[in-house]
C-alpha cells in the first residue's frame, strides 16, 4: 500500500477518502422561532403533550390546554398517573406543535418548568370557564372523557362549582424551532 505524505502528516488513501467525505458534511440546524412566534403558536393551538418525571421511564400524555395572560393552564383529574407523578414531582416538559398533513411546514415548542395548583378562586374560575368555551367552539364532546366527563354531559359539565383541579404552568426554559 502507498502512503501519501502531507505536511509532515502521513495519510492511508482510505483514510484521506475519509477526510474528505467528512468535510462535505455539514449540518443544518433548524430555524429557531422568536419569542413572539412561540407565543402566537402557543395561542393559536390548544392541545400538547406533557411528559412527566416517572420512576423509570418519562410518562407523557396530551392535554387540552388553555392560554390566557401569558400563562398556560391545564385541568388535571382528580386520579390516575398524572396526579400521582405531580405530586411526588411538579417539573414537566410540554410540546406544542403545529404542522402540515405533507411536512412541508411545521414548527414546535418545548417548555420545560413546573405546574402549579391554582388557588387564587378567580383566576380558577376564569380558566374552567375558558376550557369549557374552547372545549364547546373547537371539540368534540367526545374529548370530555379525558377531563373525567361523559360526553353525554356536555362541555357545560366543566364549570367553577365542581371541584375541578386546575394547575398553572410555569416555564423555566422554552426553545422553539420551525422548518427552514
Amino acid at each position: 500500500m502507498k502512503l501519501v505524505s502531507h505536511k509532515t502528516q502521513v495519510f492511508r488513501p482510505t483514510q484521506l477518502i475519509a477526510e474528505q467525505s467528512v468535510r462535505i458534511l455539514t449540518i443544518f440546524k433548524l430555524p429557531r422561532m422568536n419569542k413572539q412566534e412561540i407565543q402566537s403558536l402557543i395561542r393559536e393551538q390548544m392541545l400538547c403533550r406533557i411528559a412527566f418525571k416517572a420512576a423509570e421511564y418519562p410518562y407523557i400524555a396530551p392535554f387540552q390546554y388553555v392560554y390566557i395572560n401569558d400563562s398556560i393552564y391545564f385541568h388535571f383529574t382528580d386520579y390516575g398517573r398524572k396526579k400521582k407523578l405531580i405530586e411526588t414531582d411538579n417539573r414537566v416538559c410540554v410540546e406544542i406543535e403545529s404542522f402540515r398533513p405533507d411536512m412541508s411546514e411545521y414548527n414546535f415548542v418545548v417548555l420545560r418548568g413546573r405546574v402549579k395548583t391554582v388557588t387564587d378562586p378567580v383566576e380558577r374560575a376564569t380558566v374552567i370557564n375558558r376550557i369549557a368555551e374552547d372545549g364547546k367552539e373547537k371539540v368534540s364532546a367526545n374529548f370530555l372523557a379525558a377531563h373525567g366527563f361523559k360526553k353525554e354531559d356536555g362541555w357545560s359539565s366543566l364549570s367553577p362549582e365542581k371541584p375541578l383541579t386546575i394547575l398553572r404552568f410555569e416555564a423555566a426554559e422554552e426553545i422553539g424551532l420551525k422548518s427552514p
